[in-house]
């Protein structure tokens, strides 16, 4: 089964800027569509990015209050979320998980999956 390898997490301060980066043990990016996820402790996973499909737009999460973007270069086999002026409820684990076509438009975690071990994201006010 094709592994997700979260990174790039780590402190920050209210302001900063952080990339994280999703690497696969295979190419799954060219068969499905990746997002990414946060889970602050306590509380339940939440939808932050999904890749556009075809013509459509990525679609980011009202929730996250900076700007976000998500990318992937295809010969590194990796995905990158871009997030800019972080605050502390921004505070969470950081997932990359996947979903096939067919659940193209799903925010809901149970549409995706496999899931990695996360990139901790710290924030301090």
């Amino acid at each position: 089964q094709v592994q997700l390898v979260e990174s790039g997490g780590g402190s920050v301060q209210a302001g900063d800027s952080v990339r994280l980066s999703c690497a696969a043990s295979g190419r799954i990016f060219e068969s499905s569509l990746p997002g990414w996820f946060r889970q602050a402790p306590g509380k339940e996973r939440e939808f932050v990015a999904v890749e556009g499909w075809r013509d459509s737009s990525p679609v980011y999460a009202d929730s996250v209050k900076g700007p976000l973007t998500i990318s992937r270069d295809d010969a590194k086999n990796t995905v990158y979320l871009q997030m800019n002026s972080l605050q502390p409820e921004d505070t969470a684990l950081y997932f990359c998980p996947t979903h096939s076509f067919s659940k193209f438009g799903s925010t809901a975690a149970r549409d995706f999956g496999p899931w990695g071990q996360g990139t901790p994201v710290p924030v301090s006010s």
